[in-house]
C-alpha cells in the first residue's frame, strides 16, 4: 500500500515510492528505492523534500514494530485452535514478523546492535502460534516471494525450529532457544552484497566465497547482544556438514552441537521449498525425498526423522496421487497418522479432467482410499496449488 508521509517520519527500512515536489528540487536521480543506509536517510532528511510516498508492501510502515501489534497480541494465547482459525492469525503474524525482521536487517546494516526484546517478542509469537496449531504458521510462512525471501525465511526457520523442538520433547525454554536460533541464523546476510544475494543466475566462485562469509559476519555482529552460546553457535555453524565438508570451519560431526544440527535441517528445508531468484522451490514432499538422500553426509539422520514427524510425511501443500486415480493437494495434517492427511482432490488422472469443485477427503475416515505416491508438481501443468490448499485448509477440521 502507498502512504504519504512527512520527511521527518522517514526511517531506515522504508521503501520510497515517489518524492514529492519538482524533481529539480533534489538530486535523487531515482525516485523509487529502499532507504537502507544511514547515509541515504541523512541525505533525504537534509534535502528540500518535505513529503514523500512510501510503499509499505516493499518496506517498513510508519507504525512501531511491536506496541499494539499482532505479535504482542498473540503471545499469551496458547489454547489449541483449528487449522483454519490459526491460519488467519498465522498470516497476520507472518506479515508483521516479516516487517520486523526487515527492520532488524536494516538496523544491522547501519551498525546498530540487535534489539533483543523485539526478537524475543517475535519468537514468543511464533512459539504461541505453533502451540495453538503446529502446522498453520509453517504453512503460511512458505508463501513468500523472491523479494521478501530473506526476511520471511528467518520467520519460517524460526517456526520450523519451534515445531521440531516440540516434537523432540524439549522443554519450553529450550524450544524458545531453538526459535531464537532459527530467527537469527542468517543475520549475517545483512552485510552481504544484495546484488549477489539476489542474483538470478549461478554464482561465480568469488561470489560464492562472499556468501560463505555470512555465518561469521552474523556471529561477530550478534556477540555484542546475544549471550546464549548455543544460539551463537547455531548462527556460526549451521552450514557445517556431517561429513566435515561444510563451512566456515569444516567441523567434524562430533563437534556439531544439537541446536546447530537442528538449524541446518530447518534452514535447508525452507530454502529448497522457497522460490528464489535463480530457481523455483521444490514441493514439500519432493524436498523431504531429496533431504533423506543427504542424511549422514549433510544432515543428521536421527534429527531428520523427527523433523519429518514434526511437519508430516506429506506436509501441507504436497501434491499426492491417490489409490482411486485422483490427484490431490494436502490441506491439513492427519490427527493420528502421518500417512492419512486431509486432501483436496481436484484432478482425475484416468479421465484427464478437473474436479469442480475439488473434493475434500479425510483419509483417516476413508479405509478404501490412500496415498500411493507423492507427485512432483513440476511434471504437471497445474499453477494454482497454493491457492487450492489454502482454500481447502480454510474448511479443514484438523
Amino acid at each position: 500500500m502507498l502512504k504519504k508521509i512527512r520527511i521527518e517520519q522517514l526511517q531506515a527500512g522504508m521503501y520510497v515510492h515517489t518524492l514529492c515536489g519538482p524533481w529539480l528540487a533534489h538530486d535523487f536521480w531515482r525516485t523509487a528505492f529502499l532507504v537502507d543506509t544511514p547515509e541515504v536517510l541523512a541525505k533525504l532528511r537534509a534535502s528540500p523534500v518535505q513529503e514523500l510516498w512510501i510503499d509499505t508492501r516493499k518496506g517498513l510502515n510508519t507504525q512501531d514494530a511491536l506496541p499494539d501489534s499482532v505479535l504482542t497480541a498473540f503471545t499469551a494465547d496458547t489454547a489449541p485452535s483449528s487449522l483454519s482459525q490459526e491460519m488467519v492469525r498465522a498470516s497476520a503474524i507472518c506479515d508483521e514478523a516479516g516487517d520486523t525482521v526487515m527492520r532488524m536487517f536494516s538496523e544491522a546494516r547501519m551498525g546498530h546492535a540487535l534489539d533483543l526484546s523485539t526478537a524475543s517478542t517475535l519468537v514468543q509469537a511464533v512459539y504461541s502460534s505453533v502451540e495453538r496449531h503446529p502446522d498453520a504458521l509453517i504453512s503460511m510462512a512458505r508463501l513468500k516471494t523472491s523479494d521478501n525471501y530473506t526476511y520471511l525465511h528467518s520467520v519460517a526457520v524460526c517456526g520450523l525450529m519451534v515445531a521440531l523442538a516440540r516434537k523432540m520433547n524439549l522443554n519450553a525454554e529450550q524450544t524458545m532457544q531453538a526459535g531464537m536460533a532459527g530467527l537469527l541464523h542468517d543475520m549475517g546476510k545483512a552485510h552481504s552484497d544484495p546484488r549477489i544475494l539476489n542474483k538470478p543466475g549461478a554464482l561465480t566462485d568469488e561470489e560464492f566465497k562472499h556468501m560463505q562469509r555470512h555465518p561469521v559476519k552474523g556471529f561477530l555482529m550478534l556477540q555484542a547482544t546475544v549471550q546464549d552460546e548455543e544460539v551463537l553457535d547455531a548462527c556460526l555453524h549451521h552450514h557445517e556438514r556431517m561429513d566435515s565438508k561444510g563451512y566456515p570451519h569444516g567441523l567434524a560431526a562430533s563437534d556439531i552441537r544439537l541446536l546447530t544440527r537442528m538449524t541446518a535441517i530447518c534452514d535447508v528445508y525452507d530454502a529448497i521449498t522457497s522460490d528464489r531468484p535463480y530457481k523455483k522451490g521444490w514441493a514439500p514432499g519432493v524436498a523431504l525425498q531429496r533431504m533423506a538422500q543427504w542424511c549422514n553426509t549433510h544432515l543428521d539422520a536421527q534429527i531428520f526423522e523427527v523433523f519429518v514427524k514434526a511437519i508430516g510425511l506429506y506436509p501441507v501443500g504436497s501434491l499426492v496421487r491417490l489409490q482411486s486415480g485422483l490427484l490431490g493437494v494436502v490441506c491439513a495434517p492427519a490427527q493420528n497418522s502421518m500417512s492419512t492427511p486431509q486432501v483436496a482432490a481436484f484432478y482425475h488422472i484416468g479421465l484427464q479432467r478437473m474436479l469442480r469443485p475439488a473434493k475434500l477427503l479425510d483419509l483417516e475416515k476413508l479405509p478404501n482410499e490412500r496415498i500411493v505416491a507423492g507427485e512432483d508438481p513440476s511434471k504437471w501443468p497445474f499453477t494454482n496449488l497454493e491457492q487450492l490448499w489454502q482454500k481447502a485448509a480454510a474448511t479443514a477440521t484438523a
